[in-house]
């Protein structure tokens, strides 16, 4: 088979796509009043709060001499720069103050601006929109949001980070092969359970569905549910540009989770996972158990890309197989499809035509 050309052979900016909303931080690692430093699409941020407790997001450099804005001071709404004292509003980046600066001057200190970034808490992380550079101006949509049924629920949140570009996390994130070798124990599966799996994908907005279906039988960890006896179905998406959902419903109770592949630089990305669940409430350190299970299986995942860079770093020729490896070959083509209707302003013409059934085993 020849390699497939839509695989990146080496570690480019170029899988990192704008126009996003992308978690920056754990929401309670930023108290008000205090600011950390934080790397998203290799651009270097400052995210903090302000004396309300509003999130904020500059570009992590002040636009006089490229100090970092991190080392300075806050101040209700206005940040302090280290080196000269330039003064900035947190949410535009305007400049309100130059020290140094006399009455008289041709300069015009409000039309200074350091680059600001929208941010929302949303889930437990702030999340910080990284606009198209071209399109600054562009509408904002508001950030993602993690689907819950119910009122009462539990919340957690893990995550890893990965020495890989943020496509080999994401297509190793949608990958249905890997899961009998990479995710071997007695709670989940062994590579002697692989069995044949078929499933209908279907198209979405900037991504696909598998549609609504029984959890695979090879998998202990969805058994469990069978205590509430009524039918399980699972549904999984992926959407532009990082995501991954998973529902779980067995009657009124449910099991939500997103995974998000969040591009650090261009060679290195993080798993940010959250999940809410109504499930087994009731049961006695049951976020603590979920977070040790959690724990263990993305760091299989996380063992598996470390090992996996130490070839990636020669770009090998790479080649995407049917029907296993087709939604990476999805992936890919939604990025086209999303960048080509960006560059000519027309709608997005999704590559999935309809609904499409995949066969594959695991």
């Amino acid at each position: 088979m020849e390699p497939d050309s839509s695989l990146p052979t080496e570690q480019s900016d170029a899988g990192m796509l704008r126009g996003f909303w992308y978690p920056a931080l754990l929401s309670a690692t930023v108290s008000r009043g205090k600011m950390r430093q934080a790397m998203l699409l290799g651009t270097p941020l400052v995210i903090g709060r302000d004396a309300q407790g509003r999130p904020f997001a500059l570009r992590d450099s002040c636009p006089h001499r490229g100090m970092p804005l991190s080392y300075g001071c806050l101040e209700d709404h206005f940040l302090e720069c280290s080196y000269h004292g330039w003064r900035f509003d947190v949410h535009s980046g305007q400049c309100r103050e130059i020290p140094s600066w006399v009455t008289g001057d041709k300069l015009k200190v409000d039309r200074i601006y350091a680059v600001h970034f929208p941010a929302e808490d949303q889930d437990g992380y702030i999340w910080v929109y990284m606009p198209d550079s071209e399109k600054r101006d562009e509408p904002v949509p508001p950030a993602p949001r993690l689907p819950v049924f119910s009122s009462q629920y539990r919340l957690t949140h893990l995550s890893a980070d990965l020495p890989v570009s943020v496509d080999h996390g994401i297509i190793g994130l949608m990958d249905p092969a890997h899961g009998p070798f990479v995710h071997q124990a007695w709670w989940w599966r062994t590579r002697h359970s692989i069995q044949q799996k078929e499933k209908t994908f279907e198209p979405i907005p900037n991504g696909f569905r598998i549609q609504a279906h029984k959890p695979s039988a090879n998998s202990a960890a969805y058994k469990l549910l069978g205590v509430y006896g009524q039918p399980i179905t699972t549904t999984i998406e992926f959407v532009l540009p990082n995501m991954r959902f998973e529902q779980i419903h067995c009657g009124d109770n449910w099991f939500s989770s997103r995974a998000t592949v969040t591009p650090i630089t261009a060679s290195q990305c993080r798993i940010d996972f959250c999940a809410a669940w109504n499930v087994f409430r009731r049961v006695p350190f049951m976020v603590s158990i979920f977070r040790i299970f959690a724990r263990m299986f993305i760091g299989q995942d996380q063992r598996t890309m470390q090992k996996q860079s130490e070839g990636l770093k020669y770009n090998p020729h790479l080649m995407l197989i049917d029907d296993a490896d087709r939604p990476a070959k999805w992936y890919f083509q939604l990025k086209q499809a999303y960048l080509e209707a960006k560059r000519t302003g027309q709608p997005m013409r999704h590559p999935i035509p309809g609904p499409i059934t995949l066969r594959w085993r695991s």
